[in-house]
């Protein structure tokens, strides 16, 4: 949907487009977690289509785009249970400290976190040249090859390297284009996935573009900074760190257009946490420890890759295999995961409408998934189908 508005800075027309989804999916796991979630046993296996045996909404979206000459303006608002949980540095933030102040409780700030979960994105664009752009708002990150986004990504269940990456940030970035085959991005942003900054320094971020050959897209993404998640020595009340450490991520995605049917992905993240002081360090290595290690740096990451082939206009087939490793709970898995996808997306109604049947299997050296009699088990098998309509 379209609708034309003035651009009082351009003597050419603005344009308005409206558009949106929403998605729903049913689950059934083969291993019948006692629970009904595929959270597992640890509460890190999958993080969005977590029921199982029912009929659930995923998200209901509705994008708001004007773009002219000069500007583009986005609003992107997201209703529903993956609207809380891509905005859980919102939410969850009411019960995260900086020091002796919560920003989530202080009266200058409790009164105007409560709404911000329907933000997915808002942002604004000022297109300063052809080839220089800046941006600041809240927008969905750079790092990683899948979104939140449901009609976006080929598979619907969500891999663990998107998982336990950032979701979405606050702040401001430039982008520059030196040309259709190289551009960068470099930008300043309130820590992950939080609507207020809640240490002492902001974040970098950083990405690099190239397309080497046609139909080849290559980008290399960076987040870090100093101190850069205060809130972790408070989560649960679990996680005894000091919090003087530097946090760095590394993210490659790639992708290839390798004949006119068929398409190759890969994504490759590699994150570490490094101490910065005694007491940190010490907290590090007693983390390490149960492997028999000694360490003061503690690292996480994953690669992944993707394969489809478009068996006709309407039916196309998938693979996607993931390994991730966050053995020493860096993140959220806690463990090792090796996991294979398949998706067979079905496009209906001229493209309004897509089903996607889905086979799922994960593997795990360690006991993190759930049986039906609530007990530890290594893997968690399941056949879903997702139903999106698009608007």
């Amino acid at each position: 949907m379209t609708a034309k508005a003035q651009d009082s800075t351009s003597a050419e027309p603005g344009k308005l487009t409206i558009t949106g989804y929403i998605d729903t999916y049913y689950n059934w796991a083969f291993n019948r977690p006692k629970s009904g979630s595929l959270l597992g046993a640890t509460g890190a296996g999958r993080a969005f289509d977590r029921t199982t045996n029912q009929v659930a909404i995923g998200l209901v979206q509705t994008k708001f785009m004007y773009t002219s000459k000069k500007i583009e303006i986005v609003a992107d608002l997201t209703f529903g249970p993956n609207a809380e949980l891509g905005n859980f540095g919102n939410v969850n933030a009411q019960g995260y400290t900086t020091g002796s102040a919560n920003l989530y409780t202080n009266p200058s700030f409790s009164n105007i976190y409560g709404s911000s979960a329907s933000i997915k994105q808002a942002y604004g664009t000022y297109k300063a040249t052809d080839k220089l752009s800046f941006t600041v708002g809240q927008f969905g990150t750079h790092i990683g090859y899948e979104v939140i986004d449901a009609p976006v990504n080929y598979n619907y269940s969500l891999s663990n390297l998107f998982n336990n990456g950032p979701f979405y940030h606050v702040g401001a970035k430039a982008n520059y284009a030196f040309s259709d085959k190289v551009g960068v991005m470099i930008g300043l942003v309130n820590n992950w996935d939080n609507l207020f900054e809640n240490n002492k320094q902001k974040s970098g971020v950083a990405q690099v573009f190239v397309s080497p050959i046609e139909g080849m897209n290559v980008y290399v993404n960076w987040i870090g900074g100093y101190n850069d998640d205060t809130s972790l020595d408070t989560v649960g009340g679990a996680t005894p760190w000091a919090v003087n450490y530097n946090r760095h991520l590394f993210d490659l995605t790639a992708g290839y257009q390798l004949t006119e049917k068929l398409y190759v992905g890969l994504n490759g993240a590699y994150g570490f946490y490094k101490a910065t002081d005694n007491n940190t360090e010490e907290a590090f290595k007693a983390l390490s420890s149960p492997y028999g290690e000694d360490k003061s740096t503690l690292t996480w990451g994953g690669l992944a890759g993707y394969a489809h082939y478009d068996i006709t206009d309407f039916l196309s087939l998938g693979v996607r295999y993931e390994h991730f490793k966050d053995k020493y709970g860096m993140r959220y898995l806690k463990s090792t995961n090796n996991s294979l996808t398949i998706t067979a997306p079905v496009t209906l109604a001229e493209g309004a409408l897509v089903l996607k049947p889905e086979f799922r299997m994960d593997t795990s050296p360690t006991k993190i998934y759930e049986d039906k009699n609530g007990d530890a088990v290594n893997s968690q098998t399941t056949f879903g189908l997702a139903a999106i309509f698009k608007f």
